[in-house]
């Protein structure tokens, strides 16, 4: 099979708040960049792809940038855009008209046109053909200037034509045999969505740039820093992944900026369309109720679910400075007591005490014991997600991320498994239902189950009940299920076919006369 050419690369950039997300989700015809009036929304690379005409480009919209700022989070805007400067075929700059030509709107054109690479002005915000002569006063920053409004779509089609006319030739179209001969190939290796969710500052970015091998995310210790949701393709052992770095989850209470509100609407909204979930909970914290309730989001979403106990390195770090705090508490206790000074007279000492004496020395410290309890620590917080795999690690250090790929493949392999139903009846005639505890008077049978559908998996009963099994019933069966056939990490759903009542003929309380 021949590679497929790799598409063109469109890098947007400008200042913030001139209109480049609004200018990326027109060219890519998606809402994937959170678009408000507040400035610097985008932070990290948001990547998505353009047609037009038969061609395809990728392209990439970068936050704000502000060349000279100090602060942590522009810096690092800053250095994310550069590493799309020098993987980019073109470079948009989006300015605004209404403004007109601004300081750092100079700085960054020269900025771009030092990197030798073809460079288009967007004069964004021209709204009706009467605001078309603004857009002159941009040709000071470079020879191709295109009027546009990115919220109504003006003036996008020619810097399409023009966008793909300076990219160079369309890549030759594949005969419709050989298309058809790359299909099953193509669709074998569909990759893997993995969102990666949690509240904010446990480290959903730096893990996400572990797995990516490269610092595809801003990493801060300020809260919240991730707002888009960003999607990164990686190829491990020649499989693909879609990782989903998502914004931190608060509780509504917690949210206050619009943007916030956004970022926990489009987190969701990438947990939906995802197939994995990674849970992250920051470990040397614990499980938290914002941690429960993320989960919950995960489990009602229908994904299959892993929970990552990152930052290990620090809790044990923690627990082992405690073991040691505690080995020198216990040392000062067996110590013997010297007094301070002797008393004017002696008294005889007491007889021992018979019997075995206290052992004040303190266990030593056990990485692997520590691991096992906190585990149980963690199935009692989340008891719902009993069926969900759970891994320690540092995202930071990289200690057991290598084990992370192995679960994700097992988990999206248990999630797509379908059962056949002659084996599903065998498994069921083994069940002894009598020992499913249910409120109903009426015994329980099971006369038929039937697999309806994966991703989730979900079973068909045909049962003799006229209403609902109790949900307890059907965690008994959901346990019989896993114990026989490997749904690691994916919710079991249930869909039941009730019998139907049969009326019953009342005896008419007249006699018949003769």
């Amino acid at each position: 099979m021949s590679e497929q050419p790799q598409a063109p690369l469109i890098v947007i950039a400008g200042r913030p708040n001139v209109g480049k997300s609004t200018l990326f989700n027109r060219l890519t015809g998606t809402r994937r960049s959170i678009v408000t009036d507040e400035p610097g929304i985008t932070r990290d690379r948001i990547y998505g792809t353009v047609n037009w005409n038969g061609r395809t480009a990728e392209i990439v919209d970068t936050g704000g940038i502000v060349p000279d700022e100090k602060a942590a989070i522009p810096r690092e805007i800053l250095r994310q855009a550069r590493v799309a400067f020098d993987k980019a075929g073109l470079l948009i700059l989006v300015a605004d008209a209404r403004e007109g030509v601004t300081p750092l709107d100079e700085e960054l054109a020269r900025l771009l046109r030092q990197t030798g690479k073809p460079l288009f002005i967007a004069a964004n915000k021209v709204d009706t053909p009467q605001q078309e002569a603004q857009a002159a006063a941009f040709y000071g920053l470079g020879k191709a200037v295109f009027p546009v409004s990115a919220e109504h779509g003006a003036g996008t089609d020619d810097l399409l034509d023009a966008a793909f006319a300076a990219l160079g030739a369309a890549p030759p179209a594949a005969a419709p045999a050989e298309a058809a001969a790359e299909a099953p190939s193509q669709s074998a290796l569909q990759p893997v969505e993995v969102a990666i969710i949690g509240r904010p500052n446990v480290g959903k970015s730096t893990l996400l740039n572990r797995l990516a091998g490269e610092e595809r995310a801003i990493v801060s210790p300020e809260p919240g820093t991730t707002r888009d949701s960003v999607d990164t393709d990686v190829v491990h052992d020649g499989k693909p992944y879609r990782f989903v770095d998502t914004a931190g989850i608060r509780r509504k209470g917690k949210t206050k900026l619009v943007a916030e509100k956004l970022a926990v609407v489009m987190a969701r909204k990438s947990l939906e369309r995802a197939d994995v979930a990674l849970l992250i909970i920051d470990a040397s914290l614990g499980v938290t109720s914002t941690d429960a309730t993320i989960a919950e989001y995960a489990e009602q979403s229908g994904r299959s679910v892993n929970l990552v106990m990152n930052k290990w390195d620090l809790a044990v770090a923690a627990a082992r400075e405690a073991a040691e705090d505690a080995v020198h508490h216990a040392a000062l206790q067996a110590a013997p007591k010297i007094p301070r000074k002797a008393p004017a007279q002696r008294h005889p000492r007491s007889p021992a005490r018979k019997g075995k004496a206290r052992d004040t020395r303190a266990p030593a410290f056990d990485a692997a014991q520590l691991l096992k309890d906190y585990e149980v620590l963690v199935r009692d917080k989340l008891k719902f997600l009993s069926y969900a795999p759970v891994i320690f690690l540092s995202a930071k250090t990289g200690e057991r991320t290598g084990k992370l790929y192995e679960l994700i493949d097992r988990v999206a392999a248990a999630r797509r498994r379908r059962i056949s139903t002659g084996e599903l009846n065998r498994w069921l005639a083994e069940v002894d239902l009598d020992r499913g505890t249910s409120p109903a008077g009426r015994r329980i049978k099971i006369f038929y189950v039937t697999q309806a559908s994966a991703s989730p998996p979900t079973f068909i009963l045909f049962t003799n009940q006229t209403q609902r099994l109790h949900f307890s019933y059907e965690r008994f069966l959901e346990n019989q299920l896993r114990a026989r056939f490997d749904f690691t990490g994916a919710p079991i759903r249930f869909m039941q076919r009730l019998k139907e009542r049969r009326g019953r003929s009342r005896p008419s309380s007249r006699r018949r006369r003769n």
